[in-house]
Formats: structure tokens, C-alpha cells, sequence
């Protein structure tokens, strides 16, 4: 039990350490990572459609 206890006082120890990102960084990096999840999507969705029609071509 005694393991227990201390692992969770080092993890609230190096928590405290953490530089933690302030809300406008925050913002920044959220906006970021939907531009670029949103940007990929489109793209292998365009990718996807590309060769379905290729391959339905080549099929008939």
C-alpha cells in the first residue's frame, strides 16, 4: 500500500514540474491540429474517390 501512495505523491511532485501552455497557446495548437485532421480528411477523401472511379473505369 505504502508503494502505492508514494508513487502517486512523485507523480503530483512532477506534475507541479509540468510547464503547462497558457490559453492562447492552447487555442493555437487546437486550431492547428482541426486545420490540419480537416485538411487530411479532404484529401484522402479526394484520394479515395480518385481511385474508386479509376478502378470503375478499368472494370468496365
Amino acid at each position: 500500500m505504502q508503494r502505492i501512495v508514494n508513487f502517486f505523491r512523485e507523480v503530483g511532485r512532477e506534475l507541479r514540474k509540468v510547464s503547462w501552455p497558457k490559453r492562447k497557446e492552447l487555442t493555437n495548437y487546437t486550431i492547428t491540429v482541426l486545420a490540419t485532421v480537416t485538411f487530411f480528411a479532404l484529401f484522402f477523401a479526394l484520394v479515395d474517390t480518385g481511385i474508386s472511379k479509376l478502378i470503375r473505369i478499368i472494370l468496365e
